[in-house]
Parts: structure tokens; sequence; C-alpha cells
């Protein structure tokens, strides 16, 4: 589901949600599952696009529909884009009157999407501890905050940046704690950053934690100590090597 702040018919701001599913399987019987399990949502089969699985690469990446998977070959960005990710995950319903909160906050800022990827089934069987990625059982949804801008300045950029962090200050009540756990592919500064100096043992349990969880993060140390013991491949938010 993604949520964004959109014009209703008076010119007046209004919070729109919009649900994007993929479906491994014919139209047909995806709307005969949905109107079992999510009546609400009404979906026909006219809401439905039946494409191949690699053209739904396209579709996602906002290629026009027929667009020639050929185009996936090519090397240079359609549109070079500025953004600002952040994440959080859900661990327990949000209430009607909590997502009224969240939209009177959405309608202050611009250019901001807030997108929930629902978790759940084999990704629930899997231990935590089996692999790095420890955010498994237990998690309703992956939250993005999303903000692009086009302008060059650095005003711009700042006034972006700190939409996000706006909608991520608010989202608190609502999301993880303790530590507050964040997704690892949208790599947030925010969060924490190393420097590699004395105190990068300190440094990385702050970001490390909320990307691996803490048992899972010791075990990255104990791997980089061994494969990497000179620290030759870091970034603001690697693992060191104790």
């Amino acid at each position: 589901m993604t949520l964004d702040v959109t014009n209703n018919t008076n010119g007046e701001k209004t919070a729109r949600g919009t649900f994007l599913t993929l479906y491994l399987g014919n139209s047909r019987n995806l709307v005969t599952l949905l109107n079992k399990d999510f009546p609400e949502l009404g979906l026909q089969k006219s809401d439905c696009i039946e494409m191949s699985w690699i053209e739904s690469v396209l579709y996602y990446t906002n290629f026009p529909i027929g667009t020639p998977t050929t185009m996936l070959l090519r090397r240079t960005p359609e549109i070079l884009a500025r953004l600002k990710n952040k994440s959080d995950y859900l661990k327990a319903p949000i209430s009607k009157q909590g997502f009224e909160f969240i939209f009177e906050k959405m309608k202050e800022v611009e250019s901001l999407t807030v997108d929930f990827n629902p978790y759940g089934g084999r990704m629930s069987e899997i231990s935590e501890f089996a692999k790095p990625f420890p955010h498994r059982s237990g998690n309703i949804a992956k939250i993005q905050y999303l903000v692009i801008w086009d302008e060059n300045e650095i005003d711009a950029e700042n006034r972006y940046l700190n939409y996000s962090r706006m909608i991520f200050d608010h989202m608190t009540p609502f999301v993880s704690k303790n530590p507050r756990l964040a997704f690892l592919n949208y790599r947030d500064l925010d969060i924490g950053v190393n420097h590699h100096g004395r105190n990068a043992s300190a440094e990385g349990m702050v970001y490390g934690h909320k990307y691996f969880k803490e048992t899972n993060y010791k075990r990255l140390t104990k791997v980089k100590a061994r494969v990497d013991p000179n620290n030759y491949f870091r970034n603001e938010q690697s693992i060191p090597t104790k």
C-alpha cells in the first residue's frame, strides 16, 4: 500500500491510498482470492494487468506498458532523481485514528510517499538467525518513507530532507522500538555513521543493531574480523572489525 497526498475535487489536500500487488498467476484467480479475503477492496478483473514477471520489473520502474524488455539492458538511467529513503518496521496494526494522525502530518509536507510492504508467509518461517537479514516473524510490514525532488539548490535539499525526518518522527508511536529497526537497502545515515576510528565498535552498534539486530550483528563483526581484518572494505555504515 502506498500513501500520498493529492487534491480532492474541491482543490483541498487529501490522503490517498494505492494498492499495487504482484500476483504470480492469472487475474481470474487473483480476483477470486481477494474478494474472499479482502472484499473491502472491491477488486475487479478490469483492475488487473497481466504480464510476465520480467515485464513487471519495467512496470514497477514506471516504464509505459508495452516497453520492450531489452530496455533493461540499457546502462544509462532514464531519470537521475534526488531522493531520500528512510524505513521502519510495523509490528502492531495501526488504528483508524492512528492513520488520521499520520494523514494530517503528510498534508504538511511535499513530494512524500509512505509505502507499506507486507511481510509474513515464507519469510516468517525462516529463523531470524538463519541469515544476516533478521526482520521476519512478528513484522506486519516494512515501511518506506520516500521524498523525491528536482531542485538543485542546497536549500531545497535541506527542506526535503527535513520533510523525511518530520514524518519519521511523527511515526514513532506506531513502529518498532528498542531498537527502532531499519532496512539495510534503504541506507539511512540519519540513524548512525561510523568514522572507523577508536570508537568504531560503539558507532557500529548504533546502526548495526537496527539493521541486523544484536545477535546477527555480533556474528557479522566476527566474520568481518576474519575476512577483512584491516577494514579495507568500508563505508559510513559498514560492519567494523570488532
